[in-house]
């Protein structure tokens, strides 16, 4: 167990780049798989998340090759995969596990997933039900954690199915089953969230729906059985990687810095909309397109923030996000009010109480209640006191913010079980500290 101390940063400048998109990099590797010859994936963000899924696919035949500056994959087309008894090990991801539960349920495969603790106490009955309306079979169709044994089905049934909750992952699952599928598949979520996966089927060739309904939630659509195109894919940097850079310089007195090529998605600009809210100094420049990404370069610089209210609507948009918001939350002017965040619990550790504890014992006043979450800040003008070690419970991104945090504190904060940051961000502590940071591994 690794443990990270964050001291006092006097400033934070310069030039970087971030590593490749997490959820981008997942699809990249599960359509590539799909598509009809071989393609050719740029940027691939090398982190334990993403390694895990390139790892189940090769488990499932797939011929991956990695070289100096690209990945290589011989995709095998649509439903190709077949065989029994793969042991698929997801490590600490959930996206891995619940989309590829879609890919494995869509072809003529046995396979058993498992994780990581963290990962084994996640919810995956929320895949399990609309995958068993397309005829996939599950060892115990009652289970809602890892170890879980499917056996897919060839030719899945079409679905139309109404998700309860924003889900991209559940959207994703779901879409990818239908792939292989004689019709057209149809999830329906109350609002959008991110699209990634139909951004990229669109890119390869897919037909692919988005339509907003009479009640304000959204019908997405794919036609089953499309001829993948195998066209090279370049993986744009990660925005909720970005987030931690961006915002400890919003922060840090005197900072200013600029990070490159981030994947600008509308559907994932939600904390960078709240924290212009909040009063930040922040500059989108330099917009461009890649294989169906917007991308662009985010410059920000020191800021007097004041607390906001997060609507419930903006939620799906910066899900991952709300672990660094609340640093900054916690040094603005007033309350941050979060809404609608109950999903947050179901996330590598119940980040709601997670934050909350952390900021607490940090000096930060916070409450916690059920699906609401408010951050009560101290303002841009006094500093966190430090000296207190914090527990990430094995999340990267309750890791990364708290140390984000630490920047501004009089003493060190130290984070306690940080390798999990390598699950999303590996060499976090070498950007950060090339920017000015004062990171260090302790014992």
């Amino acid at each position: 167990m690794y443990s990270i101390s964050s001291e006092n940063t006097p400033k934070l400048s310069g030039e970087i780049l971030v590593p490749g998109d997490k959820s981008i990099s997942h699809r990249a590797l599960i359509l590539g798989s799909m598509v009809n010859g071989r393609i050719e994936i740029k940027n691939l963000l090398e982190s334990e998340d993403v390694i895990a899924t390139a790892n189940a696919l090769k488990t499932l035949g797939v011929t991956i090759k990695k070289f100096k500056n690209k990945w290589e994959i011989c995709g095998q087309g649509i439903g190709s995969f077949s065989g029994s008894n793969y042991l698929l090990n997801m490590g600490n991801s959930g996206t891995a596990a619940r989309l590829l539960m879609g890919v494995v349920a869509g072809s003529d495969v046995e396979a058993t997933f498992t994780g990581d603790e963290s990962l084994s106490k996640r919810p995956m009955r929320r895949v399990i039900l609309p995958l068993l309306k397309t005829g996939a079979m599950f060892k115990e169709p009652d289970k809602d954690t890892l170890p879980i044994t499917l056996r897919g089905n060839k030719i899945p049934l079409p679905l139309t199915y109404q998700s309860p909750v924003s889900s991209a992952q559940i959207k994703s699952c779901i879409l990818l089953s239908g792939l292989s599928s004689l019709g057209k598949t149809t999830v329906i979520e109350p609002s959008l969230s991110r699209d990634h996966t139909e951004r990229m089927l669109k890119f390869l060739g897919a037909n692919v729906e988005t339509t907003q309904l009479q009640d304000m939630s959204w019908k997405i659509s794919v036609q089953g059985l499309p001829e993948l195109k195998p066209l090279n894919i370049n993986v744009p940097s990660d925005p909720s990687s970005a987030a931690f850079p961006i915002v400890s310089a919003i922060i840090t007195p005197n900072s200013k810095i600029k990070v490159k090529n981030i994947c600008v998605n509308k559907l994932r600009m939600g904390l960078f909309e709240t924290l212009v809210e909040m009063g930040a100094n922040i500059e989108v420049s330099n917009k461009r397109e890649i294989n169906g990404e917007l991308i662009a370069d985010i410059s920000s610089s020191s800021s007097d923030l004041k607390g906001v209210k997060v609507p419930k609507s903006r939620v799906p948009s910066m899900i991952d996000e709300f672990p660094i918001l609340s640093i900054a939350a916690a040094k603005a002017s007033g309350n941050t009010v979060m809404e609608g965040v109950e999903e947050l619990r179901y996330k590598e550790t119940d980040r709601i109480k997670a934050i909350c504890d952390g900021l607490q014992k940090s000096g930060v006043e916070t409450i916690d209640d059920k699906d609401t979450m408010v951050v009560k800040g101290m303002g841009s003008n006094k500093f966190i006191e430090g000296g207190v070690e914090i527990h990430s419970k094995l999340d990267h991104r309750i890791a990364m913010s708290f140390l984000s945090l630490g920047l501004t504190s009089k003493k060190p904060i130290i984070v306690n079980d940080t390798e999990t940051i390598n699950s999303s961000f590996p060499n976090f502590l070498g950007v950060m500290n090339e920017l000015g940071a004062r990171l260090k591994y302790v014992n």
